[in-house]
């Protein structure tokens, strides 16, 4: 091929692809932006999950841990509850553990259709100016019969109660009631919880404004 006919083909592509980057036909790759978390302050939140029909359901903090006497009686009106502190989480976004839990067979049983979510499902938490996006990544059975059991539940990293965290984590959680009465398991505790708990873990992958706060204050 004659060198000035390479010439033109050559600058032919590159014209090309400058006035394609330019209409936003091509995109060049990037790196992922890492997500932001947030304090980790505790705080009320809305919590939102497209896949099993959850739109901005209250989830009120409280000092305490996952089902105690507080939080069954903050479930019981049949919204979601988040404990924090010793035995608690962290706020939404926060670097650790966000655990939230709601009932799943009574009081409305909001979260009837947790233990269907899939590993990529997304959870959409609503703090203040920001949303807060976790991606569901796997699934724990958690024995409120074993003290092993609920240390790895409460854990800062899921699963992990010696880890140091550094990424957020969202744990939603919900009761095994029918499970555990199919296979003849009618335990209950003190508040009418079953033994066992089926948690679904999520990581953060971003963070959005929100758009019901930017609704509120214009």
């Amino acid at each position: 091929m004659h060198p000035t006919r390479l010439i033109r083909i050559v600058v032919g592509l590159v014209v090309g692809l400058v006035v394609a980057l330019a209409v936003g036909l091509v995109a060049l790759p990037s790196a992922q932006a890492a997500p932001v978390p947030s304090s980790g302050h505790p705080r009320n939140a809305r919590i939102t999950i497209p896949a099993i029909g959850i739109h901005r359901l209250p989830v009120i903090a409280y000092r305490g841990k996952t089902d105690d006497g507080p939080g069954t009686r903050i479930q019981n009106r049949g919204i979601a509850a988040a404990p924090y502190g010793r035995d608690g989480g962290v706020g939404p976004g926060g670097i650790g553990n966000y655990q939230v839990t709601a009932h799943r067979s009574s009081h409305g049983g909001i979260f009837g259709r947790v233990p269907s979510l899939h590993d990529g499902d997304k959870v959409l938490v609503d703090a203040g100016q920001w949303r807060y996006v976790y991606r569901i990544t796997r699934t724990r059975w958690v024995s409120f019969r074993s003290a092993a059991s609920l240390r790895k539940q409460r854990a800062a990293v899921p699963g992990k109660p010696r880890a140091t965290p550094h990424k957020a984590y969202i744990t939603v959680s919900t009761c095994a009631t029918p499970e555990d009465h199919a296979r003849g398991n009618f335990w209950t505790d003190q508040y009418g919880n079953p033994e066992h708990r089926i948690d679904k873990i999520g990581v953060l992958v971003r963070r959005v404004h929100n758009p019901f706060w930017h609704r509120k204050h214009r």
